[in-house]
C-alpha cells in the first residue's frame, strides 16, 4: 500500500476485518492485488459489506466514484479509508 498515516492504516486493517467476515474471506487471502472477482465476491456480498463498514464507521458510502474504478482489492480499501476520514473530518 502507498504511504498512508497510522490512523489510515488501522482503519484499512479495519475495513480487511470486515470484509473477511462478511465476505467469508480468510484474512490471509486479502492480498493488495486481489480482484472482487479473484475474492469470488457477489454483488449481495459487497452489498453486505459495504454495510457492514457504513455501520462500523458511521458513515455513507456511495456506490459510485473511486469504488466504481477501483481495479484491485488495495485501491477499493484505500478509496473506503480516505472516503471515511473525510468523512468524518466533515462532520
Amino acid at each position: 500500500m502507498t504511504s498512508v498515516s497510522n490512523d489510515q492504516q488501522t482503519m484499512i486493517d479495519q475495513i480487511l476485518d470486515v470484509i473477511a467476515t462478511e465476505g467469508m474471506i480468510p484474512r490471509d487471502k486479502l492480498q493488495d492485488d486481489a480482484t472482487i472477482e479473484s475474492l469470488g465476491l457477489k454483488s449481495i456480498d459487497l452489498v453486505m459489506i459495504l454495510t457492514a463498514i457504513e455501520e462500523k464507521f458511521d458513515v455513507y458510502i456511495p456506490m459510485d466514484g473511486s469504488f466504481q474504478e477501483a481495479k484491485d482489492l488495495k485501491d477499493l480499501v484505500e478509496a473506503i479509508s480516505a472516503h471515511i476520514l473525510k468523512e468524518k473530518a466533515d462532520k
